[in-house]
């Protein structure tokens, strides 16, 4: 059984969901205002700690940015209501809807192991900041919170960077007249290519654009070995 002192968001062997709802709990508590900056350095030795505190919401808690109050300045956010205790263990799952090891797979396999929204290969650099390197995970085309499945055609693959822009802007998404407006200001070419790729649902990608996707999200001592292996074959 556990003790006070194990569940306590200092406990680098929970969950980092469950440390983020006791660091919530503890330490802003319902009608509390904080940052994902302190978030951030509080939970310490955890990945995508932003993404498990959005990972509350479905669990009833009620978490508002600076877009539901605008009295918040860009950088707060405002902890409405506590729900779930996720750190209960029969709650630690309240919420989560789990995706499947053989549905992650096919859906990086069926994106070409690139995000769809920007175009970046997994482990590629973004153009034009050579020290920073795209991570690729999973978004809902229909978000959790609104009730999008896990299944692969609610799934597709993004950057984290593509993911948590579309994740900020969820509720002020660009109407139709936006994208239009910005449809037509595109060149009569690029106007085409658009059409094309609506016409088929989809932006069909060259043999050698998918061969690259497929290189980039190998480990990089296989990525090594393969460009030694390539060279060999053309200078042969």
């Amino acid at each position: 059984m556990m003790t006070a002192g194990d569940l306590s968001w200092r406990n680098q062997d929970l969950g980092t969901r469950v440390r983020v709802a006791l660091w919530l709990r503890d330490e802003v508590g319902a009608g509390g205002i904080f940052s994902k900056a302190a978030l951030r350095a509080a939970i310490t030795g955890a990945e995508q700690v932003d993404r498990r505190m959005r990972d509350l919401r479905p669990a009833g808690w009620v978490i508002k940015t600076n877009l539901d109050r605008p009295s918040l300045q860009p950088d707060q956010l405002y902890l409405e209501e506590i729900g779930t205790p996720v750190w209960e263990r029969e709650h630690r799952a309240a919420g989560l809807r789990q995706i499947s090891a053989k549905t992650r797979r096919y859906v990086y396999e069926r994106d070409r192991h690139m995000c769809r929204r920007c175009g970046v290969g997994a482990a590629e650099a973004y153009p034009g900041e050579p020290d920073s390197h795209a991570r690729l995970t999973l978004g809902h085309v229909s978000s959790h919170a609104s009730g999008g499945g896990t299944h692969a055609e609610n799934l597709i693959t993004e950057c984290a960077r593509c993911n948590e822009l579309v994740r900020n802007l969820t509720g002020v998404q660009m109407d139709a007249a936006q994208v239009w407006e910005r449809v037509k200001a595109l060149p009569r070419r690029s106007k085409q290519e658009l059409f094309e790729w609506m016409e088929a649902d989809g932006r069909p990608l060259r043999p050698v654009d998918q061969a690259w996707g497929m290189y980039r999200q190998l480990p990089a001592a296989l990525r090594d070995e393969m460009r030694r292996d390539l060279q060999d074959l053309l200078e042969s």
